[in-house]
This record gives C-alpha cells, sequence and structure tokens, in this order.
C-alpha cells in the first residue's frame, strides 16, 4: 500500500475540541517510535533508498531539520503574526545534509533533543495559546496552535509510515 504524498495531501482543522493533550502525546511519543523501527536495522538498510526517495537516515534527518520550523511557526502564533513563516518547499536543508553520513545514534539523540525543547515550551502553554492562530503560507488556510501541531504529528506519522515501508522492502 502507497501513501498519500505529502504536499498532495488535504487537511480538516474543523474540530472545535481542545485535543492538544492527545496531540502532545503522538508528539512525545515520536522519538521513541523512531528508535524502536530503528533498532537493530543494519546500516546499508538504513541508507537504502527506494524510487530515489529519502533513506531511513535522511527521513529521521529530515525530521530533525525542520522542527526549528515549527518551534518558529509556534512563535509567530504567540507573537499574533498573520502567516506563519515559510519552509524551503525543496527541502534543500535536508538534501544537502548528508544524514547518511551521520550516525543512527547521533541522528536519534539529536531527535529526541530538539523534539524535547519543542514539548517543554508547548507543554507551558495556557489554553487561549492552544486556539490563537495565524495563516498557512502554503495551505492558506488559518492554523490555531492546536491545528499546527496535529499537522506536524501527521507529518511524523507520514516519515514513520515512510519508514516501515523501506524497512519491508526485500533487499
Amino acid at each position: 500500500m502507497k501513501q498519500e504524498k505529502w504536499f498532495n495531501r488535504t487537511f480538516n482543522f474543523e474540530n472545535s475540541q481542545n485535543i492538544f493533550p492527545s496531540i502532545l502525546e503522538r508528539l512525545s511519543g515520536t522519538p521513541l517510535r523512531l528508535e524502536e523501527k530503528a533498532k537493530e536495522v543494519h546500516e546499508n538498510r538504513l541508507t537504502f533508498t527506494m524510487d530515489n526517495t529519502w533513506t531511513m537516515k535522511e527521513n529521521i534527518g529530515h525530521l530533525i531539520d525542520l522542527e526549528p520550523l515549527w518551534q518558529g511557526r509556534l512563535e509567530d502564533i504567540i507573537n499574533c503574526q498573520i502567516e506563519l513563516r515559510p519552509t524551503d518547499l525543496q527541502n534543500s536543508k535536508t538534501y544537502l545534509a548528508n544524514h547518511n553520513a551521520t550516525s543512527l545514534q547521533v541522528l536519534l539523540a539529536a531527535f529526541r533533543k530538539i523534539r524535547q525543547q519543542t514539548m517543554i515550551t508547548l507543554q507551558s502553554i495556557d489554553e487561549e495559546t492552544i486556539f490563537k492562530s495565524a495563516l498557512h503560507p502554503r495551505l492558506k488556510t488559518p492554523m490555531r496552535t492546536m491545528d499546527l501541531f496535529l499537522f506536524v504529528a501527521e507529518h511524523d506519522d507520514h516519515h514513520l509510515a515512510r519508514i516501515t515501508e523501506l524497512l519491508r522492502v526485500k533487499m
């Protein structure tokens, strides 16, 4: 089963209930889920590419690369910006980083550390901030803090699913 490409996905942010605690659980669990998937995976599998797409290490590195964007977008909402800061839609940082040359342990530790920084900030915000919003630059839709981090959790899961797909390929 092939998943939808990230940029082809659509999102519905109409939930008026406060589901933020559940979103925080998903976000805080991503480092552990990555570690569980990657444990005991041989190096040649970690750097295996299929259909000219990212390897397992590159998928993990991409999550590290984007965490400052999520943190910055939270700042944008907190600071009452009209629009969230844009991202590099070509993912240049990931393509230039050479994550395949970095050890798995370093990548996993780096992701755990930067995600923990995000979680500390998220756990300190009040309910009013959870419902504050700014316009998403690509989707052209308002995103509340809650929506932004649901989007991040979906992005995490997208890359976890891709890693699972890579693990299932017969080499």
